[in-house]
């Protein structure tokens, strides 16, 4: 991510937490691309749980974000629904 994306999702938090999803798919983008990069490890594989308790650490609506991970392809989910992995 440029510099420029950087501070643009910077932007997007306060006092380490996220103030809003946001709407545009290009400004989601960026912060989908930033809590993949930051919140998950490569190769490593989560429960749900785990996948909720991290994305909770930067806004509440856990579910809509791991959603967003998960439909945008930042995150897989195992089939049953409970395993996730970072794709990127």
């Amino acid at each position: 991510m440029a510099d420029g994306g950087a501070r643009g999702v910077e932007a997007l938090f306060a006092r380490g937490r996220l103030i809003a999803i946001p709407r545009r798919a290009d400004r989601r983008a960026q912060l989908l691309a930033h809590l993949s990069e930051t919140l998950f490890e490569p190769g490593r594989q989560y429960s749900e749980r785990e996948v909720n308790d991290l994305l909770r650490t930067v806004h509440q609506d856990c579910a809509a974000l791991r959603r967003h991970l998960v439909d945008d392809g930042w995150l897989a989910r195992t089939r049953d629904g409970g395993g996730y992995r970072r794709l990127r």
